[in-house]
């Protein structure tokens, strides 16, 4: 089975932690300063704070921002689960904001359109989260300019684009959102097994997700309130988690990291094969924006069933049966029983419908070898 996603891993990953279980530190050590410190400036943001994974950091990045009961946050239907579930965890409210037919990230003309509508049923949203889907990012732009115009704190979700740019800049700069988040998990760019990162140009707000991933903790006297009783001394001041990445995983996705520039040159080359091999059939390709450069971390192609005369279920199944580990990203998030019991229904977000009625999701990994990308192309064809 040629898998859809596949961690990277060499000797020198290997030689990297096998140091850090022969130090003497494993949990909270000198490896997670390097690592913040190092994709802080690959990316070009002020702070970087390192958490268990991207849900922890989607969590802490709400709870720093005070999003609570009462407040709204807005996200994409085409997404992970976790991109929505955040605000549940503050007890928030969500919706959500169709997609792009041709990009499938989130619509900026829709997001307009739906903040007009709540600005005079004074219900808007206190934060959007924009999901940079398989590693291209939205039009942050003009979301940016959305966020000044009505108020909304901009919190990128960026799982998929750790060494994506837009506009001639590295995603999580700080230009267009309060907060990036980053994944390492294994099928992402790269990996620290699990992790997530949150980039900042705010110290106030680094400063404070630093807390909520250590249960609230401090050392610091300036916060405490009162003076420290020793060296010793500390103070929960809120109620925060314990989210904190480990040296192990820090010192994998420092290892890592200075292979990123190789993985997403390797991840577009794949693109661009799938994009040429894959022109003349029945499908529909994803679009490259022009001022964009996405990190590839998904190849996503849509199914003109109409042509191809089989269902979409039919196409998966077959694909997997010839040894092609295809996947689906995603089932809108709107149409889980958890949502549906909220309220949502089906045709609330029709392009991410029909988006999810067509999507396959292609192997993509920086370790597919040429030969089994044919492969790939060759069992789509013949089922075709």
């Amino acid at each position: 089975m040629i898998p859809y996603g596949r961690q990277s891993i060499d000797q020198a990953d290997i030689d990297a932690v096998v140091e850090v279980l022969q130090s003497d530190w494993l949990t909270q050590g000198p490896s997670i300063d390097r690592f913040e410190e190092a994709v802080a400036a690959r990316h070009g943001a002020s702070h970087a704070v390192a958490v268990c994974n991207a849900t922890a950091a989607l969590h802490i990045a709400c709870m720093a921002i005070d999003l609570g009961p009462g407040d709204w946050l807005w996200t994409s239907p085409n997404t992970f689960v976790a991109s929505a579930n955040c605000a549940r965890y503050c007890g928030a409210n969500v919706d959500f904001v169709d997609i792009d037919p041709n990009t499938w990230n989130l619509c900026a003309d829709a997001l307009e359109a739906k903040l007009i509508a709540a600005d005079k049923a004074g219900r808007l949203p206190k934060v959007v989260v924009p999901v940079a889907f398989s590693g291209q990012s939205c039009d942050m732009a003009r979301i940016k300019a959305l966020s000044q115009r009505y108020g909304f704190v901009v919190i990128e979700d960026a799982s998929h684009a750790v060494g994506a740019s837009y506009k001639g800049k590295p995603v999580g700069c700080g230009d267009y959102a309060d907060m990036t988040i980053f994944s390492f998990h294994p099928v992402k760019i790269v990996t620290t097994g699990e992790g997530g990162m949150i980039l900042t140009n705010r110290p106030a707000l680094a400063e404070r997700l630093k807390r909520l991933r250590s249960h609230g903790i401090t050392r610091d006297a300036a916060l405490m309130t009162e003076p420290s009783h020793g060296p010793w001394y500390y103070q929960q001041t809120e109620l925060g988690y314990n989210y904190r990445l480990t040296d192990i995983q820090a010192v994998l996705g420092l290892s890592q990291l200075q292979k990123l520039d190789q993985f997403v040159a390797r991840r577009r080359e794949l693109a661009a094969r799938y994009d040429e091999l894959l022109a003349d059939l029945p499908l529909q390709l994803p679009t490259r924006q022009v001022d964009a450069e996405s990190a590839w971390h998904l190849y996503v192609v849509r199914l003109k069933l109409d042509q191809i005369g089989k269902t979409h279920k039919a196409v998966f199944e077959g694909l997997r049966a010839a040894g092609i580990g295809v996947n689906l990203h995603y089932i809108p998030v709107h149409t889980q029983p958890y949502y549906r019991a909220l309220g949502f229904k089906d045709g609330d977000f029709p392009n991410a419908e029909a988006y999810y009625r067509e999507a396959l999701s292609l192997p993509m990994f920086a370790g597919l070898e040429k030969v089994n990308q044919v492969v790939v192309i060759d069992a789509v064809k013949q089922l075709f």
